[in-house]
């Protein structure tokens, strides 16, 4: 079950800086590339309240549980790496 979270968090992770980073590139507004980061942490608390509700669920190899903590690693590595991202793009203008 913890090699699901982890593989889940992994490419969760990839995912969200790949549509941050295409953000950042694309769009002037520099607070749109945090949206997605952001979906993920309501969809992560919004996994992790079902969890503590819901009887147990398995969903390729991980619970509500495991879901939402894959995804709220996700957000937080995606913010982390975005906004550095994000503060070298503004120093240079």
């Amino acid at each position: 079950m913890v090699q699901s979270v982890l593989l889940l968090g992994a490419v969760f992770t990839v995912l969200v800086l790949i549509i941050n980073i295409t953000l950042l590139k694309v769009s002037k507004n520099s607070s749109a590339c945090y949206y997605s980061s952001i979906f993920f942490v309501l969809v992560g608390l919004l996994l992790l309240a079902i969890a503590s509700v819901a009887p147990k669920v398995d969903l390729l190899g991980a619970g509500f549980g495991g879901w939402g903590i894959a995804s709220l690693f996700a957000a937080a590595i995606g913010f982390i790496i975005t906004s550095v991202l994000d503060a070298y793009q503004s120093a240079e203008a």
